[in-house]
């Protein structure tokens, strides 16, 4: 039970609104500084392959160079549930500059969301979910991308290289 996560089923007018409102957040996003520019994920050229490429790079530079190297691949289990939506509306505006409608916007479509399990006819009830992004949106993974990113600044004052790949 614990690997069972919720899925937003969603209108096809919401998916229309999610993807439009993706298209604009993305822009935003990405042509901001505060963008990690080790972020693979929603950009043009990146991918899984890029990133293990330079990675991979880093590792035999620094081989070359007889210098120790550790490599640590972290796992996030839940963590599209986890976020915390004051939080990410607070990061999106003072990292990214997303502010009034838009702002706005995304706290209607974060908060006063439900969520219930059905298993054949049974059904349970119908809690809050408040927190989290919803999973099966095309918004959730560049919002989780956006609430994560002061973790590679963390990462790298520390001198550590940090790629991310989500």
């Amino acid at each position: 039970m614990s690997s069972y996560h919720p899925i937003s089923n969603l209108t096809t007018a919401s998916k229309v609104i999610e993807r439009l409102f993706l298209n604009r957040l993305r822009l935003q996003l990405l042509g901001s500084r505060n963008f990690s520019r080790l972020q693979s994920a929603y950009r043009r050229g990146h991918s899984t392959e890029t990133a293990l490429l330079h990675v991979l790079n880093g590792v035999y530079a620094a081989a070359d160079q007889k210098k120790v190297t550790t490599l640590v691949g972290l796992d996030i289990s839940a963590a599209f549930d986890t976020i915390d939506h004051d939080v990410l509306l607070k990061r999106l505006d003072q990292r990214f500059g997303v502010r009034d409608a838009a702002s706005s916007w995304l706290r209607s479509y974060l908060t006063n969301r439900q969520q219930f399990v059905k298993l054949g006819c049974h059904s349970s009830a119908v809690m809050p979910c408040d927190s989290g992004v919803p999973q099966g949106s095309v918004l959730a993974p560049l919002l989780f991308t956006a609430y994560t990113a002061p973790v590679s600044d963390l990462i790298e004052s520390f001198g550590v290289c940090c790629h991310s790949v989500r």
